[in-house]
């Protein structure tokens, strides 16, 4: 009884941070679990996947059918994009790889080269207007990393970000925070099949 009663009261806190994040109230996951608790009078947090999975479950009943339409348009647009990085060995990652995107998700790509300014100046060149390119540093494992971030907004009004990182971190697949599998992505041919063999295929863990 006290599990079942447990299992509710972190299933409520998981929809009402999703409903945050949904809304664009809160942006991150950890503030958005912190606020839904305290808007709630409670001290439960669910985990990151169980709001994910609400998450998904709002958008399903607001978006509908739309919703698989703007995630194929999306990953369409995201093919456009990394044909004009090819030269960088772009991945689709985010939601859009993922196939949870709703109406407020990005198109979020990943490139590797030693030069961010020539990522840039493929982006120019392929007719994308860019609105803000700048350096971003976190720190993992104790260890802080930076990379470049540039943004753009595409004429269907979709957003896009495209990390620029060291080739040496090619190799490299990192935990998604989310749900806590390895960050794998989808490269441009892999993009390609999925675009031509099932547009809503999703990558998330069962």
């Amino acid at each position: 009884m006290e599990n079942n009663r447990s299992a509710g009261l972190r299933r409520r806190v998981a929809r009402e941070a999703a409903l945050l994040l949904y809304t664009s109230q809160e942006k991150e996951y950890k503030q958005a679990k912190s606020r839904a608790a305290q808007t709630l009078g409670m001290r439960i947090l669910p985990s990151n996947a169980e709001v994910a999975e609400e998450l998904d479950e709002i958008a399903e009943e607001r978006e509908g059918p739309s919703r698989g339409e703007r995630l194929s348009q999306m990953r369409k647009e995201a093919f456009q994009i990394m044909a004009v990085l090819k030269a960088f060995h772009p991945r689709l990652v985010g939601s859009v790889w993922r196939g949870t995107a709703h109406r407020n998700s990005d198109i979020d790509v990943i490139t590797f080269s030693s030069d961010h300014n020539a990522v840039l100046d493929s982006l120019v060149r392929g007719s994308f207007r860019v609105v803000r390119a700048e350096w971003c540093s976190v720190t993992k494992r104790g260890r802080k990393e930076s990379s470049f971030h540039i943004y753009f907004v595409l004429s269907s009004g979709n957003k896009v970000e495209v990390v620029v990182r060291s080739p040496e971190k090619m190799s490299f697949l990192g935990k998604c925070e989310i749900y806590g599998d390895v960050v794998r992505g989808l490269s441009y041919s892999q993009l390609q099949r999925v675009l031509k063999g099932n547009p809503l295929q999703r990558f998330v863990p069962t």
